[in-house]
């Protein structure tokens, strides 16, 4: 299965999830490539959509490879972290936050982001990879005590869905495809552009509850 777009994955993904239609459901995107795809989830199901806030923690030496995650509030680090210098960690935390406090402003202006607790959180995103970052997301948002964590992607490689499967966190996974062949997300979009903070604040800007 090639997706057209997003859009296409994003109404394929709502079709999955309308046994988690409930007035307690939150639409949570993860910045940038989510939003679009969370947007349509959001429409259909006629469910509020607020974005994740966060952004890992790369390497020093392989800035890709995720050892942690950092939002506002919270701090999860992996395993590989423990070998990290704590001041560069700290230095990354520090400038993560600034950058995140920034894009708070860019998306949400005056607005502030709905309470999480006890709500059953649907997290989305347009592809996952390796698992490490979103895994470090949830843990965060479980920390926030909602009823449920439902992560729910169009595409995802086999040993990240299995990462995802086996987390405490995650109460279900609604994956599209999880293909053996898997090399990147793109390349199970048609059309894969990049997403802006212009697009993102335009979407969670627009009325998606009915």
């Amino acid at each position: 299965m090639i997706f057209k777009d997003r859009i296409e994955a994003g109404n394929l993904l709502a079709a999955k999830l309308e046994s988690y239609k409930t007035e307690n459901a939150i639409i949570m995107a993860i910045p940038r490539g989510g939003v679009p795809i969370g947007y349509q989830v959001a429409e259909k199901l006629h469910l509020p959509l607020e974005v994740v806030l966060s952004k890992k923690i790369g390497h020093p030496l392989h800035k890709e490879f995720a050892i942690g995650a950092v939002t506002l509030k919270h701090k999860v680090l992996s395993d590989a972290a423990s070998v990290v210098p704590s001041e560069y960690i700290e230095a990354e935390t520090k400038k993560i936050r600034t950058l995140l406090t920034k894009r708070y402003q860019e998306y949400y202006g005056k607005k502030k982001p709905l309470q999480l607790k006890d709500k059953v959180l649907i997290v989305v995103d347009d592809g996952i990879a390796t698992g490490n970052t979103i895994l470090s997301t949830i843990e965060m948002l479980y920390d926030e005590k909602p009823k449920q964590i439902i992560v729910a992607i169009p595409v995802s490689s086999q040993n990240a869905l299995q990462k995802l499967k086996n987390t405490p966190f995650i109460d279900d996974v609604i994956c599209l495809k999880a293909p053996v062949n898997f090399r990147a997300v793109g390349q199970f979009y048609k059309n894969f552009d990049q997403v802006d903070d212009t697009e993102v604040k335009a979407l969670l800007n627009k009325e998606t509850v009915a």
